[in-house]
């Protein structure tokens, strides 16, 4: 016998933004975010949370949004990449990253700045064990991860300067 999908009405802050949707209970956030609401920095990897491609943050924290249901998401905040510049402008991870040639074919790089992104917010001042720590569960296969290490690191060094100004 085959189980009806019921369909959930969710409202949920992305990127700043709030939306009020109806989502079937079985579609994945990454689905909902890639599919319904265009926001393709988003990337589908894996599909089982191995890769962290798809990364996004939830109320601040980093989650894989392969594994989370869209309804799950309800009254939640979230951000993805598309939500980590102003203005059409690179913010000081992301120019650092470019900086650091941390990125190679650019697909893992959404979800390592989201990581990264939580990280700092968290932890302006983080040392290597715990950069590598933040971004361990982001897989890249091109780049190599000193050139993204040191991208964070600078990142925080320039965000603790700015702190202080």
């Amino acid at each position: 016998m085959e189980r009806d999908i019921a369909i959930k009405t969710i409202e949920v802050t992305i990127n700043d933004r709030r939306y009020n949707k109806s989502v079937s209970e079985n579609r994945t956030l990454l689905d909902f975010l890639r599919d319904d609401l265009y926001l393709l920095g988003v990337k589908e990897g894996c599909g089982e949370g191995e890769c962290g491609a798809c990364t996004v943050l939830m109320n601040g924290k980093p989650v894989n949004s392969c594994l989370v249901l869209a309804v799950e998401a309800d009254g939640t905040v979230i951000r993805t990449i598309e939500g980590v510049s102003k203005d059409g402008k690179l913010n000081l991870l992301q120019e650092s990253f470019k900086k650091h040639h941390a990125t190679q074919c650019g697909f893992c790089t959404p979800g390592v700045i989201m990581s990264a992104t939580s990280l700092l917010e968290r932890n302006q001042n983080p040392n290597e064990e715990e950069i590598k720590e933040a971004i361990e569960g982001n897989f890249c296969r091109c780049t190599g991860y000193r050139q993204i290490i040191d991208a964070i690191a600078e990142a925080a060094t320039l965000l603790e300067s700015e702190v202080k100004k």
